[in-house]
Parts: C-alpha cells; structure tokens; sequence
C-alpha cells in the first residue's frame, strides 16, 4: 500500500499517571519534510512512536491515505508498516555483519525481491557502496546513520521517521544526511525529522511542528532560515 497523507486526530498516551500526548492533531503531506521540534519530555518520541505503529494511544487515531490504525495492537498493521521507514537514535544495525549483509537480513525480513540489487543501488545512494564489505561495528557514526537509512528505504516508505539523525554526526556528515532528507522530500516521500538541532534542520523543513508538555503549540508550512527556526523554537517551546 502507499499513501500520500497521513492524519492524526486527537492523539493522547498516558502512561500511569503521566501524559506524554494531549490531543494533538497533525497533518503531513507527500513532498513535505516536517520539522518536530520542543523540549525533552515534550511528547516527540512518543509521537513518532505513534505514527510508527510501534506505540498504541490511549485516544486518537491515524489516518494514512484511506487506512486506519490505533497502534501495535491494531491487526493487519503489517501491511502498513511495510510502508514506514523508521531511523532511531540509535542505529540498530548488527556490528558483526556487513553494511551488505544488514541490508540483504533485513530485505529478506520484509521480502523485498531481487534483495541484493536493491541493497547494492541503496549503498551506492548513501555513498557506502566502498565500505560494503566491512563489518558495520568499523562505521563511523555518520557511516552507521547512512546505513540506517538506507535500511529505512528498502521498502521504498511512503512515510520516513527519524528521531534525532543528526545526534553524533560532524557538521559534514550532517550536511550529507540532509541533503538525503532533501531528496527523499523531492521524490515525494513524507519525511519527519525530529532533532534538537535547529542549524542542520534549517532550511531542509518545510513544515515546522512544535511540541510542548504534550501539547501542538506551534504548526506552520514554509522554509525557514537558522534565525527563523531559532525565534519560532524559542518564543513556542520554553
């Protein structure tokens, strides 16, 4: 399945005493890549949880294209999450394995066919095509974000998630994950960028979100440059 929107209504988790979500709504689009901004604690994660399957909210729903899903206990997700490529914090990639082999193991998982040409295509679009032999434990941490998000791609996603990308990475390989973010934005994918880091985000967002104890307190589409993002960040999130 694809889809070219996804809409959440009324989203909110509450774990015990604790609500991480307070009703947000938001609408993403194909083409856009939306920025999701505020403090820690804010609700981010969560969120992108949501939006993954991964996570179940308490109330709400998500609508992508003409498809419903409450969450991970909703049947028939598998479909679904076929089409969400996910980037955490982390690269959960095998260190003993290959940048080749990470990808041929989990094309097989989602049983993407002719897996080995579109694992070697993949490698060769992060610029890992060189150092696919070696064991991935030899990656520099902007190496393993490239292959995490090359093994978020091998289901071709209509909708990309990433949980703070740029955390670790120099300020080259930050410019070389968002000028991946812009093409991805380019053919049409809807991409969702959660970071803390307003100067690699600006300019590549054209959709800023911003959360607050839970809260939806800032949306608006358009670019905005470095000193933009940063007065909209501080004037809405503190």
């Amino acid at each position: 399945m694809t889809f070219d929107t996804v809409d959440a209504r009324g989203l909110t988790k509450v774990y015990g005493r604790q609500r991480a979500l307070a009703g947000v709504d938001l609408t993403l689009r194909a083409g856009e890549a939306t920025a999701l901004l505020g403090p820690n604690g804010a609700g981010k994660s969560t969120l992108v949880g949501i939006l993954a399957t991964l996570v179940s909210p308490t109330a709400g729903s998500v609508r992508y294209g003409g498809a419903e899903a409450g969450g991970a206990a909703v049947p028939g997700d598998d479909e679904l999450r076929g089409t969400i490529g996910v980037i955490a914090h982390e690269s959960h990639c095998y260190g003993d394995l290959s940048g080749r082999e990470n990808l041929l193991f989990f094309a097989r998982l989602y049983g993407v066919p002719d897996a080995a040409r579109v694992a070697d295509t993949l490698l060769a679009r992060v610029g890992l095509l060189e150092a696919a032999g070696r064991a991935a434990r030899t990656y520099s941490r902007g190496m393993l974000q490239r292959l995490a998000l090359a093994r978020a791609l091998l289901t071709r996603p209509s909708l990309l998630l990433l949980d703070e990308p740029f955390t670790g990475l120099d300020r080259g390989g930050a410019l070389a994950l968002g000028e991946q973010l812009g093409e991805l934005r380019s053919g049409g994918a809807i991409v969702v960028v959660v970071t803390h880091d307003l100067e690699a985000i600006a300019g590549r967002a054209d959709h800023v979100a911003i959360l607050r104890r839970g809260q939806l307190v800032f949306e608006e589409r358009g670019e905005y440059s470095y000193e933009q993002l940063k007065d909209v960040y501080h004037r809405h999130a503190n």
